[in-house]
């Protein structure tokens, strides 16, 4: 992994310098735009609408524009900002973990200690995992100001950017005004449906299942031409399965069918394990009723 940005936490007096590195990234197969008649590369030019010129990139820069006058704002007034030019993770307070709402976080990224920072580095991780407590962070990165939650995952600190408050929308929706009626029967079933796939999270179970009909339909096309047979590629589809959760049942029987289903389920798993439970029982029998003939040998001897 290469380094995006290096800098340093700090808080109080403490200075613990770090690499930041991507702890994610895209797995999405890089598709580009063509011409459909002959497959010639869609291009797009950087052109000025004042003199039709086509311009480099050196030459972009951003502006601003209110509508009457337009500020144009080069690369070394952007770097010139003090915000821009630090290289600080200024820890802000430090706050209960449970206190965080996943809807703010935004990118990961890990951070690495320099060589010389190890043990200030260990230390914050270690406070942080003891307090069960999260440092929110302030920092720029890329010509931005952020916001920061800085968290312990396993032997690494992971820094995850966050959105600012007023960049959340609020759900505001009428269909949410009011509170409809749930029965105790309507909740004991939901209940029970939520039991039978109920389970612990393992992320390596799931995968993105587009992305591997994608890379599966591009090798087909690499093997067997354009006029490929989809059907015979991909197997045909249950009609229950192109359909569309456009159909409108009645909640309580779709919470019953569900729960009856996940129950036959679990029924048909244990009977199939029943008849291998039988046949091991079936010698142990066989071997009772051999015993009671010893008896009756011995009870000959006093005769």
């Amino acid at each position: 992994m290469r380094a995006v940005w290096t800098g340093a936490i700090t808080f109080g007096l403490v200075n613990v310098p770090v690499k930041v590195y991507s702890a994610t990234e895209d797995h999405d197969v890089a598709l580009h735009q063509v011409h459909d008649a002959d497959g010639g590369r869609i291009r797009y030019k950087r052109v000025c609408e004042i003199d039709g010129k086509t311009i480099p990139y050196e030459h972009i820069a951003k502006a601003y524009d209110d509508g009457e006058r337009t500020v144009i704002l080069t690369p070394e007034d952007l770097e010139s900002l003090p915000a821009e030019r630090s290289r600080e993770i200024d820890v802000v307070e430090f706050v209960p973990n449970d206190q965080l709402d996943p809807i703010m976080f935004d990118r990961s990224y890990y951070l690495e200690p320099d060589s010389k920072s190890l043990k200030a580095y260990a230390l914050l991780r270690k406070t942080l995992e003891d307090e069960d407590r999260t440092a929110i962070v302030n920092f720029a990165l890329r010509q931005k100001t952020r916001l920061g939650a800085l968290r312990v995952r396993g032997n690494v600190l992971v820094l995850q950017t966050m959105l600012w408050h007023d960049e959340i929308r609020a759900a505001e929706f009428p269909s949410l005004e009011t509170t409809p009626r749930i029965t105790e029967r309507e909740l004991s079933l939901s209940s029970a449906l939520m039991e039978s796939f109920a389970g612990d999270f393992e992320p390596e179970k799931f995968s993105d299942e587009y992305q591997d009909e994608l890379r599966k339909l591009i090798d087909a096309k690499l093997e067997q031409g354009e006029s490929i047979d989809t059907a015979a590629t991909f197997g045909e589809e249950q009609e229950e399965a192109k359909k569309g959760g456009g159909e409108v049942i009645d909640l309580m029987e779709a919470l019953q069918r569900s729960v009856e289903r996940s129950r036959g389920g679990a029924a048909k798993d244990a009977a199939e394990k029943k008849p291998a439970a039988k046949e091991k029982k079936a010698p142990a029998k066989k071997t009772e009723t051999k015993t009671p003939a010893k008896p009756a040998a011995k009870a000959k001897k006093p005769a």
